[in-house]
């Protein structure tokens, strides 16, 4: 396994692959990597060689957001990779990737004008301008992305669909704790108490899930379910309860199709967000 940090070793690398008729899979990440990255790893797998990027992306942190706090791990990340086949790791800096001077980006409407692209408003043009330029220096056959961030997916599926980019974007499944907590590189930030109080996301979307696939089909008596079981912890702060058209990602009245219901609550200072699928694109 090689780590590179420069944008030509990882295109001269590539070139060699290419040269030899090999696939290349893709997992682009932000670092510290939990069982979830893994097994996005693991599905990249079936090509004939993988590619992790670790980067954390400053374009898509708000001002008052964690990115200094992020946790990062290069050493811990390194190990988890080469044990699951890892070819090469990308590991660019801020100024490799985008220069002194910066005045280009991919933004995106529609998708991003619900969840957190409400709350975050900045996030997802630096999401998609972070991938598509990823995406320009790996050039892989198919990308791995989680379904734990289940907007992200679909705003990166949009976007390799618009701008008929040559690769398959492929979902993922959420990765939980045995308890139920989906894994996330900020599950770190919680306290004990914290990290007991967190259970609620996934109970609420548990019970949300349990609803519609009993034949609920009011969007608004789930989501009020939802929100209730949330506001039952006492450090728990909902951002959203939401429930959202899987394509468009707009909200909807009524379950029918493909559907998103997702949430984000702050336990104490930690945002985190769940989700489940359902119908169409499940």
């Amino acid at each position: 396994m090689k780590i590179v940090s420069t944008i030509e070793e990882v295109r001269n690398q590539v070139k060699e692959w290419r040269k030899e008729g090999q696939k290349i899979g893709f997992v682009p990440t932000m670092g510290y990597l939990h069982e979830g990255h893994m097994s996005l790893i693991d599905a990249a797998g079936e090509n004939d060689k993988v590619v992790v990027s670790i980067f954390v992306n400053p374009m898509q942190f708000g001002p008052n957001e964690d990115l200094a706090s992020y946790p990062r791990d290069l050493e811990h990340d390194a190990a988890m990779c080469e044990a699951h086949g890892v070819d090469l790791i990308f590991h660019p800096t801020p100024e490799e990737m985008y220069g002194e001077s910066f005045y280009s980006y991919v933004d995106m409407n529609v998708l991003t004008q619900e969840l957190c692209g409400l709350s975050r408003p900045v996030h997802f043009r630096g999401v998609c301008t972070v991938v598509a330029k990823l995406f320009n220096i790996v050039t892989p056959d198919k990308a791995y992305f989680g379904q734990k961030d289940a907007q992200q997916l679909a705003i990166i599926k949009r976007m390799v669909k618009d701008l008929n980019m040559p690769l398959q974007i492929v979902g993922c499944p959420i990765v939980r704790e045995e308890d139920g907590l989906a894994k996330s590189s900020r599950n770190t930030y919680l306290s004990k108490e914290e990290r007991k109080a967190a259970l609620v996301l996934s109970r609420s979307i548990f019970l949300g899930k349990e609803m519609v696939e009993k034949g609920e089909r009011d969007a608004k008596k789930v989501i009020t379910a939802m929100t209730a079981e949330i506001e039952k912890e006492p450090l728990a702060k909902i951002d959203y309860v939401k429930m959202v058209d899987l394509e468009t990602m707009q909200q909807v009245e009524t379950i029918e199709g493909g559907i998103l219901t997702a949430i984000a609550v702050y336990i104490g200072k930690t945002r985190l967000i769940d989700n489940f699928m359902f119908g169409l694109g499940k």
